[in-house]
């Protein structure tokens, strides 16, 4: 397991039981997705479509209130999941910085009123506080 830990340190931070858990069921991310909480912080759960033998991540839920992003691209989830699971929190970073380029040239276009219920908040606070 401290291979593990040391490929994806965020599993330093999850307890054995669910480490575990994460671990022998890494070959089905559906079963993966029950542990994101403790995984990624405010993030509850992937937006997965079912192709083939592995799913392909479309965004990510929100743990607090009812918010959804997309990602900006779809991210297949194959290989080992300490792999798979670096390359949701890429795919989930490079989302929000296309979300937030693309939100920092609305804000000056559109009336604000519209401009702030068009992203998720955590962009919105951001681009606000520019």
């Amino acid at each position: 397991m401290f291979s593990k830990q040391i490929a994806f340190p965020r599993f330093f931070f999850v307890s054995p039981a669910d480490l575990l858990d994460i671990l022998s069921n890494g070959n089905n991310p559906t079963k993966v997705m029950v542990h994101m909480p403790k995984i990624i912080s405010a993030m509850d759960t992937l937006e997965l479509i079912e192709e083939g033998v592995r799913p392909f991540a479309k965004g990510m839920h929100a743990c607090v209130g009812k918010e959804y992003v997309e990602f900006t691209e779809s991210l297949k989830l194959i290989g080992k999941v300490e792999c798979y699971l670096q390359d949701i929190i890429d795919t989930m970073r490079n989302s929000l910085r296309n979300i937030s380029k693309k939100s920092l040239k609305a804000y000056s276009e559109i009336p604000k009123a519209k401009w702030l219920v068009m992203d998720p908040a955590m962009v919105t606070l951001l681009i606000n506080n520019c």
